[in-house]
């Protein structure tokens, strides 16, 4: 759930955001890397970017509902099949 967090950045940065978000999570980029007494470690963090695209599309939406609008989750189900 959108928590509001980019309300008031303009459009521009918005979707410069958005967009950097979407192409770590296409590309599943290293976010965290570090390294201790010789050993490396990196770690994928695509939930940070699907956070963070959620929070610029909310973002954008308050401020151009026509052009984005809000987005909701339908959750469809098909009684048809029950068995007693």
């Amino acid at each position: 759930m959108a928590k509001g967090l980019y309300i008031g950045l303009p459009k521009a940065d918005l979707l410069d955001i958005y967009n950097t978000a979407l192409a770590q999570v296409k590309a599943g980029a290293v976010i965290t890397s570090y390294s201790d007494s010789g050993t490396s470690v990196g770690k994928t963090l695509v939930g940070d970017a699907n956070e963070r695209m959620r929070e610029a599309y909310f973002a954008l939406s308050q401020l151009e509902p026509e052009n984005y609008p809000e987005q909701t989750t339908v959750i469809r189900t098909d009684w048809s099949n029950l068995r007693d």
